[in-house]
């Protein structure tokens, strides 16, 4: 009887640890379901949004200019920020304020994305920290789940004119 129940309940064990194992693969390099807050993103995605991220782009270096990422923050590693992909490495992108009267551009280094939040007057943002290492990309938004009447596709940057063509 006593081997019985230790056959169970390694079985059990055994069960677990393989469907453990599954799923920590499939939330590791599928994608996984993320609750956004802050007003960083606003209009496009409002405090409390929730969206699907998919994490084979970041694998496969897929990730693009105007794509919305979850990334590690520079500034806190416990936590992730939502923000657009303003530039890839090699591009020349606006580090200035929208309201600083005189523009400065910078360049983003080899291995780094330049991101900023779509408010970018309630963003912190790459124009603070800087340019982002590409490994801190977590996964890439593709579509909102809710609110139910928001549900699909998001929508593209109001802040078209930050992407510089150089």
């Amino acid at each position: 009887m006593l081997r019985d129940v230790m056959g169970k309940t390694f079985r059990l064990l055994g069960y677990t640890i393989q469907y453990g194992c599954i799923a920590h693969c499939a939330f590791e390099y599928l994608g996984g379901i993320v609750v956004c807050s802050g007003p960083s993103m606003e209009p496009t995605i409002q405090n409390s949004d929730i969206v699907f991220s998919e994490n084979l782009s970041r694998h496969f270096y897929c990730i693009q200019k105007g794509d919305i990422v979850i990334a590690k923050s520079p500034n806190d590693p416990k936590s992730n920020i939502c923000k657009r992909v303003i530039g890839l490495e090699g591009d020349k992108v606006c580090i200035s304020s929208p309201s600083d009267f005189r523009k400065s551009h910078s360049y983003v280094p080899k291995g780094h994305v330049w991101l900023e939040g779509d408010n970018l007057r309630n963003s912190t943002d790459s124009r603070c920290y800087g340019p982002v290492p590409y490994g801190l990309i977590r996964g890439r938004i593709c579509f909102k789940i809710w609110p139910l009447n928001d549900f699909g596709f998001l929508r593209a940057s109001p802040n078209g004119h930050r992407f510089l063509n150089d």
